[in-house]
């Protein structure tokens, strides 16, 4: 591919998330100009809508640098290694959420810095008690061989 099309193609790339990001502000601008909140029982869902939201928006700029630059270049590498990074802290977040699930929780949402070693963790559940947050820190602690003292965990109470 030329440079002149990959240029045009990174252009588009641009200009769409641009566009995607206008069109996200004045939704929200619209959704709170009628009144409308985010529920507390929908925080779960709309934590996840918003976080697969920012994923794909940072997939897609990954990808247009990939399609920009040479195989052998060191921007290719650093962006399909960045991707993979990605892709396995996905996978990461989701298999802890189920296994946090499976301890009685109606809902849990995981979240794993990209730039950090930290871990927020919140869970559907008025309060947080020792035994609670033990069983957790080893879920994590044991599964994705995180450092307890980066994992937080954070109550968020939801009637579902």
């Amino acid at each position: 591919m030329s440079k002149t099309k990959k240029i045009i193609v990174m252009s588009s790339l641009v200009l769409l998330l641009a566009v995607t990001a206008v069109l996200n502000v004045l939704l929200a601008r619209n959704r709170s100009a009628n009144g409308d909140t985010v529920a507390t029982s929908n925080y779960f869902a709309t934590y996840r809508s918003e976080r697969t939201t920012t994923r794909s928006e940072e997939l897609v700029q990954l990808d247009s640098v990939i399609a920009l630059y040479d195989e052998g270049s060191e921007k290719y590498a650093e962006a399909v290694n960045l991707k993979m990074k990605i892709v396995g802290i996905m996978e990461k977040e989701l298999v802890l959420e189920t296994m946090i699930k499976s301890k009685g929780f109606s809902d849990a949402v995981v979240s794993i810095g990209i730039d950090s070693e930290n871990v927020n963790v919140f869970i559907n559940s008025n309060e947080l008690d020792m035994t609670t947050a033990l069983s957790i820190y080893n879920c994590l602690k044991d599964e994705a061989e995180i450092d307890p003292l980066n994992i937080i965990i954070m109550p968020v109470y939801s009637q579902v």
